[in-house]
């Protein structure tokens, strides 16, 4: 399992030093390619996190990057925090790459954002549910096929 974050914003800008007020934390699993897990909340911290480890299947290992808040929460599993580099995190940073690139609400702020916290878990949960579905069927779909094939005759479109 692979657990991260992302910010983004509800109803306007952040007055904090670093501008941020909403975080989506997620949860991946590397295979099938899915969301074990999210949050959205106005912060960050170890309790949060805690609950999304909870809630989720077991795993042998939790993958994270290099933030602190994740050492306070206790894994089932071997816990694996690589500060350096993103080895150990590719999954779950190219699920919010593809958060940030299907959701229109995290995209441009100018041009889209949610004005409550309830509409950005709503949209999520949407979109992980097709997610997910997808992930499930791109992996049935390549069972039987050459394995470095990356055709896939459907989208995550397809399941929304």
């Amino acid at each position: 399992m692979e657990l991260d974050e992302l910010y983004w914003f509800v109803g306007q800008k952040g007055r904090s030093e670093t501008r941020e007020n909403t975080y989506v934390m997620t949860m991946v699993s590397r295979l099938p390619r899915q969301v074990v897990g999210f949050d959205v909340a106005f912060d960050k911290s170890p309790g949060r996190v805690q609950a999304i480890v909870d809630n989720a299947p077991e795993a042998d290992n939790y993958c994270t990057d290099g933030r602190l808040g994740y050492i306070d929460v206790v894994y089932p599993g071997k816990y694996i925090r690589n500060a350096h580099n993103k080895n150990d995190t590719f999954a779950v940073e190219g699920v919010n790459a593809d958060l940030r690139h299907y959701v229109p609400i995290l995209r441009r702020r100018s041009r889209c954002f949610p004005r409550k916290l309830e509409t950005l878990q709503s949209v999520l949960q949407v979109f992980v549910d097709a997610y997910n579905a997808f992930g499930v069927a791109k992996m049935k779909f390549r069972q039987n096929r050459d394995p470095k094939s990356r055709e896939l005759p459907f989208s995550v479109l397809d399941f929304l």
